[in-house]
């Protein structure tokens, strides 16, 4: 099986079998998974294969190599200031002052303990993971359930999620189902060359088409100034014929894009073959502007408002009514309009509901600057109001208003939800997962969960965040402190030196890794909060320190929790409880934060379009948002609205919502905490 679909499959807990090997050790497979990685096997023992070890060995880490300081973090402590830094300006003359990353580069000093490196054996308690082993044939319905579940999502897939639907809908005998996301649609169009990907899109989607064939394929990001090949000219003429042969000509969605329409079809030299064709040839190169937009805004200038609504709903959709709401509810002049407009959201559209109250929940006072997010070409871009900016801004909403529109807005999302999946189970502790909403820039891997999500780190244990590389010679993992005022304080290479201690660890910065490096932070988080009293949060984040992008090196991060009194290596695969890809196309990545106050670690896993070397040089206090997600709405709050009742008792459930093993009869459907696929065909139902 190919290894992508082993390693999805590994993060779902699932072990695949080799019908072509015959097993001779089951036992001591059996044994050997458990020892190794805390792995038991509940159902498929039969199935077990020795080739399983490699494959978690794959996933995990086994051979991770060792940090600057080799003894960390024992060794760290014990180094005084000025020989932590005086080892690392050494280091920094060999590598990037002589030139030399030949090999890995370790410290002068710590060897002077007597008995190097002599770690106690591993006796740390840690949690053990079930895993299933199916057939091949049972693990292809999988992974084709999967990505059935991913194409029903509206919104554009992460990097490894879309690798997953690409590779699966290339599989003999395939059923393609319609594709609900646009940019998925177009991505798989141009992967593939297969026109049968272009059922769900209109001519409309011809301009993203072009976009992302011009920025992916042909590295250009202008749009406006196209250097397209001549058989992408061709494509792009048999796609518009197409299109408009098979009825798919929205012309008043074109309109909206009425310039570059004209310069696209300028470029490719697009000469009409039917009259349906002359006729849009005509519209686009013609003097006037029949788009939805344009009706809307001339209403708007008009203060004809509650018109606006009424425009945007019937050209549009109710969505498009939503997605204007600040723009429409901030011109009303009277509660009588107010309401007007808000008749006018009667959208089905799951995914818009909750983004919207996730929006309102947290909206911007007049006095505060927004931060706006939003993602292209699968990497998030950052842009915070300036001064400027809030002294134009002519969307202010009260808090009176925002509140009455979350609840508007909650109310809707309840009643579209409501009584979709009978009898449900939901488990304890299943308010603190986030919904998949927006994907695009994370990364996967195991143990990998949505954004926002929150993670207890138990009392008396302390967590080792870590990062490992080969093909590049620095990459760097740095922690950022930032207090309830935004204020930041930096834990990185360039400040730890004078900063070691039991709260922190830092395991020094390897330069030399081309061959394997790797970088460590240790956090006791009670000693922590005593020494930083002023501290909230805590980001990590990942940089390339190199100046070249993540997919041109192998970069691995993710997160143990260890005991406070070590044992055994630094690297110990039994305590890992997520180690994933960074394959991102960019130099930037946040990790993961922890609320100090809650003793909880919160996934960001995004990957920022940056092309700064050191993390210290952006802006970041906008990622605490993502922190209060779980509050505003959660798995578990979503699954009750779902419910026709919700039950005490999983034997009574038509659904079980868990993160828990749990016994259930054999015709109840099973929902775990990265089921994503499947919460994703479930928003999108």
């Amino acid at each position: 099986m190919k290894e992508l679909y082993e390693s999805v499959l590994f993060e779902k807990h699932i072990l695949v079998h080799d019908s072509s090997r015959k097993e001779e050790h089951p036992f001591e497979t059996l044994f050997s998974l458990a020892n190794l990685f805390g792995i038991r096997i509940i159902s498929g023992e039969e199935l077990v294969q020795s080739e399983m070890i490699h494959v978690a060995e794959r996933e995990l880490g086994t051979n991770v190599p060792e940090p600057f300081y080799r003894g960390f973090p024992e060794s760290v402590r014990e180094l005084s200031p000025d020989r932590l830094l005086f080892d690392q300006l050494v280091h920094y003359m060999v590598t990037y002052g002589f030139g030399d990353f030949s090999a890995p580069g370790h410290s002068l000093f710590e060897g002077d303990r007597k008995g190097d490196f002599e770690r106690a054996a591993f006796k740390e308690n840690t949690e053990i993971r079930e895993f299933s082993v199916l057939t091949e044939d049972e693990a292809m319905v999988k992974l084709t359930e999967m990505a059935d579940g991913l194409l029903a999502g509206s919104r554009p897939l992460s990097k490894r999620q879309y690798e997953l639907v690409l590779d699966i809908t290339k599989e003999p005998g395939y059923r393609l189902p319609a594709i609900a996301s646009k940019d998925t649609a177009v991505r798989l169009l141009l992967d593939t060359g297969s026109l049968r990907f272009a059922d769900s899109l209109m001519l409309s989607d011809v301009i993203r088409i072009t976009d992302e064939l011009s920025y992916a394929h042909n590295n250009n990001m202008n749009l406006r100034k196209l250097n397209l090949r001549n058989k992408d000219r061709v494509f792009l003429t048999g796609m518009i014929d197409r299109l408009l042969a098979n009825g798919r000509c929205d012309l008043r969605t074109c309109y909206e894009k009425k310039q570059i329409w004209n310069g696209l079809l300028h470029h490719i030299h697009y000469k009409a073959k039917s009259p349906e064709g002359q006729a849009f040839v005509d519209a686009m190169r013609g003097k006037g502007n029949r788009s939805v937009y344009s009706d809307f805004e001339r209403a708007m200038s008009e203060r004809r408002v509650s018109e606006a609504a009424r425009i945007l709903r019937e050209g549009k959709g109710s969505g498009a009514v939503l997605r204007n709401l600040n723009y429409l509810i901030s011109r009303c002049g009277t509660k009588a309009e107010v309401d007007e407009v808000l008749s006018c959201v009667d959208t089905k559209n799951v995914i818009l509901l909750i983004q919207l109250l996730l929006q309102y929940s947290n909206y911007k006072a007049a006095g505060e600057a927004r931060t706006f997010r939003f993602t292209k070409h699968t990497k998030l871009k950052v842009y915070k109001e300036t001064e400027e900016d809030m002294a134009r801004r002519g969307t202010n909403l009260s808090e009176d208003v925002t509140g009455q529109l979350a609840e508007v807005i909650r109310t809707r999302l309840a009643g579209v939800l409501k009584g979709r999946l009978g009898k449900v189970y939901i488990s304890p502790g299943m308010e603190r997962y986030a919904l998949p909403l927006q994907e695009t820039t994370s990364q996967g891997g195991f143990g990998v969960l949505t954004r926002g999500t929150r993670i207890p780190i138990g009392e008396g244990r302390k967590l080792r965040a870590f990062t490992y590389w080969e093909k590049v010679n620095d990459i760097d993992l740095s922690v950022f402190g930032i207090d309830e005022t935004g204020g930041r304080r930096e834990f990185s290479w360039r400040t730890m030196a004078g900063n070691q201690s039991d709260a922190i660890t830092y395991s020094g910065d390897e330069t030399s890794g081309y061959n394997g490096g790797s970088e460590f932070f240790d956090i006791d988080l009670p000693r922590f909060r005593n020494k930083y009293p002023d501290m909230r949060y805590l980001i990590f984040c990942d940089n390339v320190f190199s100046r070249v992008s993540f997919t041109d090196c192998f970069c691995r991060a993710g997160y143990m929790f260890r005991d406070r009194k070590d044992s055994g290596e630094i690297f110990e695969p039994k305590t890992v409880e997520s180690a994933y890809r960074i394959n991102c196309d960019s130099m930037f990545a946040y990790l993961y934060g922890i609320d100090l106050a809650t003793n909880d670690l919160i996934w960001l896993n995004m990957a920022r379009d940056s092309q700064a070397a050191v993390a210290g040089t952006t802006g970041m206090d906008f990622l605490t948002d993502y922190f209060h997600v779980t509050d505003v709405i959660n798995v578990a709050s979503f699954f009750t609205m779902m419910a026709t009742e919700v039950v005490s008792d999983p034997a009574e459930a038509d659904v079980v919502v868990t993160d828990q093993p749990v016994e259930v009869l054999e015709e109840t459907e099973v929902i775990r905490e990265f089921d994503l696929e499947r919460m994703i065909a479930l928003m999108n139902q």
